[in-house]
């Protein structure tokens, strides 16, 4: 069989490694000595190496200007920061943090060379203009290991509440220009947020994995990474957490979590995830952790009725399965059968929360139905189906 045509779509310069943040000097000059840092509100400002980097700038006259992202970016903290910089001519951003303060540089790095609100630019809510796709340079510094955005081209901003939404500010342009991985940065994330960003991650990557718009491309790295995953996840949460390469691990299977999703897209959870975020004050992650072992087990129970073994997208969920037996897929239906068990097991070994503890009731479910999304998800989803992957998470 032939290989079908594909379009992959560009990643950034990456640099990988433990120690590799000790670097980013180096990349800053490459694009100016006017840098503008965005951090999250408090962990790496109080972990005394943002004095000691901003220290270590401004010993090479670089000057420094600073913003802090607190939770998940709105679009009128996107406007407020662009308004403060907008004429301070700044030649490069880092952003240093989790997927939320990774997001937020992306789209000020956007949005500071145009004169107006980012909320014109916002998929789905804006009024539509079409950004130019300018911006000024940007570096990601992720400190997570979960969203991957440091390979993306979409900015996740949301305004929570009734009316609210979580949608994205894109462009093939706002690929980060560089992304710095380095996975010492992430060895003091505490065991709730590796584990919700490590079940994002890996949502991604098997979404990705049995996306509809898959390559051969994808795949390779959407597996590789679930290799990490499966090897690695629990370690980092637990017994492992202070070991490099453990969390080395979490952080290559993240980055290729976004450079997959980037380019074959994904399914039913983060389908559901935008709506969810949307209208309640639920940590990205979360949501996905809660709701990836039921889209798992929803899809296999679909695809064995409608397909039959020989579906490629059952070999794919059996090759995942296999990864947790240690041995080769031979036995489709025991290796997906294995696949959702440990996925359940996840679950209740990492204490991830229901729907129900973030607020979520069953007079809210169909609303969600109604704003979600199963775009490229392995098998098209109805209204009833989708209702019941939601109802068995409450």
């Amino acid at each position: 069989m032939g290989i079908k045509s594909f379009e992959f779509s560009g990643v950034p310069d990456i640099v990988f490694g433990a120690g590799t943040f000790e670097k980013i000097d180096q990349y800053i000059l490459k694009y100016g000595k006017r840098v503008l840092i965005v951090t999250g509100g408090a962990s790496f400002r109080a972990s005394g190496k943002y004095d000691r980097f901003v220290k270590k700038l401004e010993e090479q006259s670089i000057q420094v200007f600073s913003a802090a992202v607190s939770g998940e970016p709105s679009p009128e903290l996107i406007d407020e920061i662009v308004n403060i910089y907008r004429d301070e001519r700044i030649d490069v951003i880092a952003a240093i943090g989790g997927g939320s303060v990774v997001d937020a540089g992306k789209a000020i790095s956007a949005m500071l060379p145009l004169s107006d609100s980012v909320m014109n630019y916002i998929e789905g809510v804006g009024t539509g203009k079409e950004h130019t796709g300018e911006k000024v340079p940007f570096i990601a510094v992720p400190t997570t290991a979960g969203t991957g955005s440091e390979a993306t081209k979409n900015a996740v901003l949301s305004r929570v509440g009734a009316e609210g939404f979580k949608n994205s500010l894109r462009h093939d342009h706002f690929i980060p220009n560089v992304a710095l991985v380095d996975p010492i940065l992430v060895l003091s994330c505490p065991a709730s947020i590796t584990a919700a960003s490590g079940l994002d991650a890996f949502s991604q990557l098997i979404e990705a994995y049995v996306s509809s718009s898959a390559s051969p491309m994808t795949d390779a790295l959407a597996f590789d990474g679930l290799k990490y995953i499966v090897k690695n996840l629990i370690p980092a949460c637990t017994t492992g957490a202070k070991e490099v390469d453990v969390r080395s691990g979490m952080a290559y299977a993240s980055l290729m979590s976004g450079i997959v999703l980037a380019n074959a897209g994904l399914g039913i959870v983060h389908g559901l995830a935008g709506p969810i975020g949307g209208f309640f004050n639920i940590p990205h992650g979360a949501t996905c952790g809660t709701l990836l072992a039921e889209m798992v087990k929803i899809n296999i129970d679909l695809l064995r009725q409608t397909e039959g073994q020989e579906n490629i997208f059952l070999k794919k969920y059996a090759r995942v399965g296999a990864l947790f037996m240690g041995h080769d897929e031979n036995d489709i239906d025991e290796c997906c059968n294995m696949l959702v068990q440990k996925l359940e097991e996840w679950i209740v070994q990492l204490n991830i929360p229901t729907l129900s503890q973030y607020g979520v009731s069953e007079k809210d479910i169909d609303k969600i139905v109604e704003k979600g999304s199963n775009k490229n998800n392995p098998v098209k989803l109805n209204k009833y189906q989708i209702r019941q992957l939601l109802m068995n998470r409450l």
